[in-house]
């Protein structure tokens, strides 16, 4: 049960998506936040990529609701699917990914931690394995989105449940509509 009273079943709205229908005047630029940088066109990052590196600093955060929605966003927008989400997310050192996403991922955990973390050898690295600097500039700021949005679901207490397939539900309509009012 979330930490305060959302007025609505949370077994039918769990995770982020209470509290987005609590407060629906905050939602419309949370969803317009996720939509830009997960969804919107990007001149190099997929879709998938980029929700490959918010489930992997949920995962970092340990918030299960946003892991296991965007492993599952990440798996349907990616040709290896879970697996690969799975590998990413286990240890990104040595899953099969480029060299550029590996540095990335790097640049995202050096974020989770906190953004003094940072370093220019970070940056040197994500460049030299062929990242432009609009890369990353979009991976720290998703990674720093996403620690709000696991400090917000899990700062609320909300539910996360244990069957993959509310996520692979829910993966299916950000697929088709994208980031919108739930």
């Amino acid at each position: 049960m979330a930490h305060i009273d959302l007025g609505l079943d949370e077994r039918a709205h769990p995770g982020i998506n209470g509290p987005m229908l609590f407060r629906p005047e905050t939602a419309g630029p949370l969803n317009q936040l996720a939509e830009a940088l997960l969804r919107a066109p990007h001149p190099t990052l997929t879709a998938g990529e980029r929700e490959l590196i918010a489930a992997y600093v949920s995962g970092l955060n340990e918030c299960r609701f946003c892991c296991a929605s965007h492993s599952a966003f990440a798996a349907a927008q990616l040709p290896a699917g879970m697996p690969l989400v799975d590998q990413v997310r286990a240890d990104p050192a040595t899953a099969e990914i480029s060299d550029k996403l590996r540095a990335l991922l790097t640049v995202a955990a050096a974020v989770q931690r906190g953004g003094r973390e940072v370093t220019g050898a970070h940056v040197d690295a994500a460049r030299a394995a062929g990242a432009t600097d609009l890369e990353i500039h979009d991976t720290v700021l998703i990674a720093a989105a996403f620690c709000m949005f696991n400090r917000y679901v899990d700062g609320l207490g909300t539910l996360a449940p244990d069957d993959p397939a509310v996520y692979e539900m829910s993966a299916r309509r950000i697929v088709a509509d994208g980031y919108r009012a739930t």
